[in-house]
């Protein structure tokens, strides 16, 4: 589990293709601080189990599924990332409550500077429409960002962002333009109730609930008056 606030801005030193997974050696010392063989790193947005590692850098695997996901599809090494550890109980929720689940990727439509800041348009595919409201959370190459405008045009939807200028020096973001991919995940309680909304809810209930949602024998069904008392005016 991550929060999205960027501890690292890493470099990708190494590459090994295989026929359905990827070996990526990562630069970012920051990153590594306390590591354990096993330990989860958002790299850009893509969680990530460490295999190997030393002061410096550490190696994960990516299996076929993320790669077909993910920009990691196309990664190369001197690519710059976007590295967060695994977030520790306790600590402060600075920014939403981020997975390293990806739900796929999206495109840069357009970017518009300012004085101080950049606002950027991404591309938005309708399976994910539903789940970006105005003034949400979404991961962005894992940057946990408030979504400050959306639309749903004829050519397809998209979101906006606006980036303030310590997102844009310390994350991979100030650094994109329009025609680049970059990996998204949306808020996971939207996703959860698309899917509950999606279901029969009764059928969907688990048994317990469903047992203490029945009536019981003699009570008047939810969708029918009860029986008027007896004797009264008519």
């Amino acid at each position: 589990m991550f929060t999205g606030i960027i501890e690292d801005l890493g470099t990708v030193t190494g590459v090994e293709h295989t026929a359905d997974a990827a070996r990526l050696t990562v630069r970012g010392p920051i990153a590594v601080t306390g590591a354990k063989h096993g330990d989860s790193i958002s790299v850009s947005g893509v969680c990530l189990t460490v295999v190997a590692f030393d002061d410096e850098s550490f190696t994960a695997d990516v299996m076929a599924q993320t790669l077909a996901m993910s920009t990691l599809d196309t990664v190369e090494a001197g690519r710059r990332v976007n590295l967060e550890r695994a977030a520790l109980v306790g600590d402060r929720l600075g920014g939403h409550i981020v997975q390293g689940h990806i739900d796929g990727t999206a495109q840069v439509l357009e970017v518009r500077p300012g004085d101080a800041w950049r606002v950027i348009r991404f591309s938005l595919d309708a399976a994910h429409a539903a789940l970006v409201v105005d003034k949400g959370s979404i991961a962005v190459d894992g940057v946990s960002l408030t979504v400050s405008a959306l639309g749903d045009e004829p050519g397809g939807s998209w979101f906006e962002v606006s980036l303030i200028p310590e997102t844009l020096t310390a994350t991979t973001l100030g650094a994109l333009v329009v025609g680049d991919r970059v990996n998204i995940e949306t808020d996971i309680l939207a996703r959860h109730v698309e899917r509950m909304l999606r279901l029969d809810a009764r059928r969907s209930l688990p048994s317990s609930l469903a047992e203490s949602a029945t009536p019981s024998p003699g009570a008047p069904s939810p969708a029918e008056p009860a029986t008027a008392p007896t004797g009264g005016t008519r």
